[in-house]
């Protein structure tokens, strides 16, 4: 269904759900023919904590997240109604990098992210990036489930 979006944004976190997210995001980006941007943070807050962090460990993660959307990126380029992928990958904390580097950057007319589930104590100490982008964002979010 074509609800008029031009950017598609996807926020994947790594995790096991992040193949479901990015397969959502494919499809609503080709139903929209919008181009697709898939956004991904390393988070170094507790890399931060050590005073600094290997360049190459950050260099590894990256080609981690690289390997683990491949197929599914390839898929996403090969979709004629889909006219452009792109992949930002940043090394930061996650709601300041996620927000100010990427989307306030990028514009897109839609976010879509995961629900990752978290324990009601982990929640009440950490929030939720599903719970920041709809108080912090002008587009609209789609919190896949």
């Amino acid at each position: 269904m074509n609800e008029g979006y031009t950017k598609v944004f996807v926020s994947l976190d790594g995790t096991e759900q992040q193949d479901f997210v990015l397969a959502r995001a494919i499809k609503v980006a080709a139903n929209n023919g919008a181009k697709l941007i898939i956004g991904h943070v390393i988070d170094s807050t507790a890399l931060e904590s050590a005073g600094s962090y290997p360049v190459d460990l950050v260099n590894g993660l990256e080609e981690a997240f690289n390997s683990s959307i491949a197929k599914q990126l390839e898929e996403a380029k090969a979709n004629p109604d889909i006219p452009e992928v792109e992949v930002m990958i940043r090394a930061g904390r996650i709601r300041e990098t996620l927000k100010d580097e990427m989307l306030d950057v990028v514009k897109p007319d839609l976010v879509l992210c995961g629900a990752r589930g978290l324990s009601s104590i982990k929640y009440a100490l950490l929030g939720s990036i599903s719970t920041f982008l709809l108080r912090n964002t002008d587009c609209d979010i789609l919190v896949v489930k």
